[in-house]
């Protein structure tokens, strides 16, 4: 299972819908090919094809997945809150963090 984590994890970003590409063996690929097509011309989803354990090739829109504003709002209402003790060290950290020194490019 690490093997499969860690190329899912490397793969192509582009913009999905619905998260990370899903992984599915040649066999469950070829027995359900026409679904497995019109998800990713209509919801916009990916999939990793394996054979044998191993990635063989990547499924995903031929086209940029259409993603508008109202998408990312509804996006970002959806997220859990953040934690007010996290806003409050990041706060804290970016209050405290040293000046840079002056860059000597900008000369």
């Amino acid at each position: 299972m690490k093997k499969r984590t860690k190329w899912v994890a490397r793969a192509r970003e582009t913009p999905r819908e619905y998260g990370p590409p899903k992984v599915l063996s040649a066999t469950e690929a070829t027995r359900n090919f026409s679904e497995i097509l019109n998800r990713v011309k209509y919801r916009g989803e990916s999939f990793i094809l394996e054979r044998g354990g191993d990635p063989v090739a990547e499924l995903r829109p031929a086209t940029p997945t259409r993603f508008s504003g109202a998408d990312l709002a509804a996006l970002l209402r959806s997220l859990p809150p953040i934690d007010e003790e996290f806003l409050r060290t990041v706060e804290e950290l970016t209050r405290t963090q040293p000046t840079l020194p002056e860059s000597l490019w900008e000369r």
